[in-house]
């Protein structure tokens, strides 16, 4: 088993190489790197305009945060329909008919008011989460014999896609006459894109066998919680970051549309240590020095981010990336290295995203109410460090040289 691997689906057991003509390999590359690219915008691109959302529909910080606490919390609760749905209409249908359900959400939530805003963010959530949990295992499936060198790709498109919409976002707004309805509608454009490179490569994919084992039980296992919790509460950090960092450098003192670009490089600079991270921690027996390493550095750029004087912002805007790209590539990689073979992996992944993005979705709303109470930034300091150090705690169990036992 390759261990830098991404399982995820129970349901594609099918080992089949990619082999055949180049154009077919090209044509799945691009469909797969171009869906990666979806499953982050309709995040990363709330934030930048945040400020404006709440100030056109009277949204408080506490409504501000429930906005940047519902694609999450839909990110975990969606998980699990994933294998049911590619089990009853194939991985590539039903990569296509939730890209297609994302496209809709991300042109209708900027323009159906308050609820519809609401619903429409809780939707595209929802559709991310179903293809965060197909595309991994089409990526092991597909290039079996590149699992490192895709998985890196993956990520680097997932990044790329989150960067983009959070240094884009408030520059369209600006270029669309200080219209932040069109500039989140803005990111329906890259659905659509992959969406035809999707079907364009559906026809050189030949229908996989689906598995027939029944499933795997993880859920009295502690090693499998203590993986659940970092993955979880890392999360929750890293969704913090993409629903309030913006909002949070602006009332510092920065423009609104340095404070975006600011975020985007962050996620850009995500990119080295989530190829850095694995290729040092699956080296080693025991990962719990690099998860503590990770998390370390997580926390030192959000202390630097909240308190440190804004002429030295970027500096840790850089340390800030490097210990959350690292942070979740790690939180992936353990999912293959604490698992003993690829389908207790499958199952340890969906308990994994189901629950640690639920957990994660806390994180967000949090933060909003206790700026509302407080009024500070610098209240929610005491919150930052407290998931920060859960998450060390947890990573203490989950990094151990030991698998998790199915029951």
């Amino acid at each position: 088993m390759t261990r830098f691997a991404l399982f995820t689906p129970p349901l594609m057991t099918d080992s089949r190489a990619a082999s055949g003509p180049a154009t077919r390999r090209l044509l799945t590359l691009a469909g797969l790197l171009l869906v990666a690219l979806n499953l982050r915008p309709a995040l990363t691109s709330v934030s930048p305009v945040l400020t404006r959302i709440g100030h056109d529909l009277g949204l408080a910080s506490a409504g501000q945060g429930v906005l940047t606490t519902l694609p999450v919390l839909c990110l975990g609760l969606a998980a699990p329909l994933a294998p049911r749905l590619a089990r009853r209409i194939g991985p590539e249908r039903a990569v296509l008919a939730v890209l297609i359900v994302l496209a809709f959400a991300l042109i209708v939530r900027p323009y159906t008011a308050t609820a519809g805003l609401f619903l429409g963010t809780a939707v595209a959530g929802g559709a991310i989460g179903v293809m965060g949990v197909l595309l991994p295992g089409l990526v092991k499936r597909d290039f079996p014999n590149s699992i490192g060198l895709m998985t890196g790709l993956y990520t680097m498109a997932l990044n790329l896609g989150a960067s983009l919409a959070a240094g884009a976002t408030e520059p369209l707004r600006l270029a669309f006459g200080d219209d932040w309805r069109a500039a989140l509608a803005f990111w329906l454009a890259p659905a659509v894109i992959a969406a035809v490179a999707w079907i364009a490569q559906m026809h050189a994919v030949a229908k996989p066998r689906t598995g027939t084992g029944g499933p795997k039980r993880l859920y009295r296992d502690p090693l499998a919680w203590q993986v659940t919790a970092f993955m979880g509460l890392q999360s929750s950090l890293a969704y913090i970051v993409f629903g309030w960092l913006p909002t949070i450098l602006a009332d510092r003192g920065m423009a609104p549309v340095t404070a975006g670009l600011a975020l985007s490089i962050s996620i850009l600079v995500q990119v080295a240590s989530a190829l850095v991270a694995p290729a040092i921690g699956a080296r080693m027996r025991d990962q719990r020095a690099v998860l503590c390493v990770v998390l370390a550095t997580t926390l030192a750029g959000l202390a630097g981010c909240l308190y440190a004087p804004i002429a030295s912002i970027w500096l840790w805007i850089v340390v800030l990336g490097l210990g959350q790209g690292g942070s979740f590539s790690m939180a992936l990689t353990l999912l293959a290295l604490r698992a003993p073979d690829a389908e207790t992996a499958s199952e340890l992944s969906g308990m994994a995203q189901g629950v640690g993005y639920v957990t994660a979705a806390f994180g967000p709303l949090a933060v909003g109410l206790i700026h509302q109470f407080f009024g500070s930034w610098s209240a929610i300091g005491g919150l930052l460090g407290v998931i920060g150090l859960a998450a060390m705690a947890a990573a203490l169990g989950a990094g151990r040289d030991r698998q998790v036992v199915a029951s």
